[in-house]
């Protein structure tokens, strides 16, 4: 009870007040592989090998299956071939285990880009991203990077609304083509 009550106060906080992404256009993109499911079908992504590919949208969101990381989700799904067209490999993390992101994956990212798993928070604390961690449950905060094939960000966003992380991103990413 203790856990769902502190989970309330959290997203309460969380819609209400404004996020900064820690990493900043220049920094260096850590590197990293991840267990990553799409369509339901389980793979390791690794960040070196995408980059090789072009730029890479990395967007972390809270929760799987919740209201606004469902609206993103989809969102981002609508998008898929526009990041593609683009040159980008699109990828989304979250701290939930594979398992959920298994289903996340085919259920709300409709088989249009993976999802990668960090339960440990290994990735999201490297991105500086980790919204809050309670024991072994953790979360991440909702930021979007766009990554150089050169392995630096050159775009960050961070807004607890999944409102304008695909239009941003994509423009970011177009940008990079000019």
């Amino acid at each position: 009870m203790k856990r769902l009550a502190a989970l309330a106060l959290l997203f309460g906080c969380v819609a209400a007040t404004p996020s900064f992404a820690a990493l900043k256009p220049g920094d260096a993109a850590p590197d990293f592989t991840a267990k990553a499911a799409v369509g339901g079908e389980e793979f390791t992504f690794s960040l070196a090998n995408a980059l090789k590919k072009g730029p890479v949208v990395l967007y972390f969101f809270p929760k799987a299956f919740t209201t606004g990381c469902t609206a993103e989700a989809h969102a981002f799904a609508e998008a898929a071939a526009s990041f593609e067209a683009a040159g980008a490999t699109l990828i989304g993390m979250s701290a939930d285990n594979i398992d959920t992101l298994h289903k996340f994956s085919t259920q709300e990212c409709s088989a249009k880009f993976p999802v990668a798993a960090d339960p440990d928070l290994k990735v999201i604390k490297a991105y500086d991203s980790a919204l809050i961690r309670v024991g072994n449950f953790g979360i991440s905060d909702r930021i979007s990077y766009v990554i150089s094939p050169g392995g630096k960000i050159v775009y960050a966003y961070s807004a607890s609304n999944p409102d304008k992380h695909v239009e941003n991103t994509l423009a970011a990413v177009k940008a990079l083509k000019k």
